[in-house]
């Protein structure tokens, strides 16, 4: 397994956001991370990449239980909900940032990780922004930027919390198009969606979370189903299937 979560629980305030939550994600799969808004999706990813720690429970990623934070940032990469960005960088400053956990202290960037760089930018569309202030960009540009951040630390995991955010439905298509190639050649992709459609069709497997525990995990067509969608996430919905996966016709909120 590429992460394991077992009997993870994080309280914050005297309130828990994850209950026990059991979690397994294989090498070179996109594993969705879905639920209604406050299920304990985004804090179940940055318990995986130890923004918060878990009160109870383990945490392994690649095989390692809780690695110190340096040797996490060789191995996975986060990308979390961007705000905006204030700094005077340019894009290739930005996304040159991911190679700061394989250079030792005061160490320069050698031609090979400005390789790393360029593809990176040039993965996520962003080659010819690469000199433009990271100030000018549009929302959707700063999501790739932050994105192509993420692949420059060449990580076996890659961690995304609603990458879809701002971007325009073109650019939404490339960028899950973009992470199904990385599974494909191994990288382990975990990721959240609030858009149902996108995780039935580009997720290998999907956990439902809410109100902090799992409700369920597997395939988009073993997990979705119309007495689910109505229970957690409170919509009426028609399930139909195209090449062997689930397609969701939503007929409104119950």
């Amino acid at each position: 397994m590429s992460v394991r979560v077992r009997g993870a629980r994080v309280e914050l305030g005297g309130r828990a956001f994850l209950s026990d939550v059991d979690v397994e994600v294989r090498e070179g799969e996109v594993f969705g991370l879905v639920g209604p808004n406050g299920s304990g999706k985004t804090t179940l990813l940055r318990a995986l990449y130890r923004a918060i720690e878990p009160t109870a429970g383990t945490i392994e990623v690649a095989g390692q239980d809780q690695p110190g934070r340096r040797e996490l940032a060789r191995i996975l990469a986060a990308t979390v909900q961007e705000t905006e960005n204030r700094a005077a960088l340019t894009v290739r400053e930005v996304v040159t940032q991911g190679r700061l956990p394989h250079l030792g202290l005061l160490e320069r960037m050698r031609a090979a990780d400005r390789r790393i760089v360029d593809e990176s930018l040039r993965a996520t569309g962003l080659l010819d922004a690469a000199e433009r202030d990271v100030r000018t960009l549009s929302g959707g540009e700063r999501q790739r930027a932050a994105i192509a951040r993420a692949l420059a630390q060449q990580p076996r995991v890659l961690v995304l919390d609603e990458p879809t955010n701002h971007l325009d439905l073109r650019h939404q298509y490339s960028i899950l198009r973009l992470l199904r190639d990385l599974a494909s050649d191994g990288l382990t992709v975990l990721i959240t969606l609030h858009d149902l459609r996108h995780a039935a069709e580009f997720c290998d497997r999907i956990v439902v979370l809410h109100e902090g525990a799992v409700t369920r995990t597997g395939t988009p067509t073993e997990v979705l189903d119309e007495n689910l969608l109505a229970e957690v996430f409170g919509i009426r919905a028609r399930l139909a299937h195209h090449n062997g996966r689930p397609t969701l016709d939503v007929d409104g909120a119950l």
